[in-house]
């Protein structure tokens, strides 16, 4: 279902997700999250992963892995976010 990201140049834009790790004091413990969202690249899927982030009041992000969703996921609450990354939104799952 994920495969790992290019930079192929596609004219439609990919539905990445970004797995890992942020914390939203210093030193604190962090929160495991999902991130998925709508890009033209992995670099900039990046960017407004951590853009997103910031704006939700994390402070530091460890991301760990990236790929590209072939297939719409069948299950919440990927299925949602998945919606909302097609429509231009940056969906953070978090797992508390």
């Amino acid at each position: 279902m994920i495969s790992p990201a290019d930079n192929d140049n596609t004219d439609d834009p990919m539905i990445f997700i970004i797995i890992g790790k942020a914390y939203e004091t210093k030193g604190g413990e962090g929160i495991e999250l999902h991130i998925m969202l709508r890009a033209p690249d992995d670099d900039t899927a990046v960017r407004d992963a951590l853009n997103a982030l910031s704006e939700e009041g994390f402070l530091e992000a460890d991301l760990d892995q990236i790929g590209v969703l072939q297939d719409e996921p069948p299950e919440e609450p990927h299925a949602s976010a998945y919606q909302g990354a097609l429509e231009g939104e940056v969906a953070i799952i978090r797992f508390d």
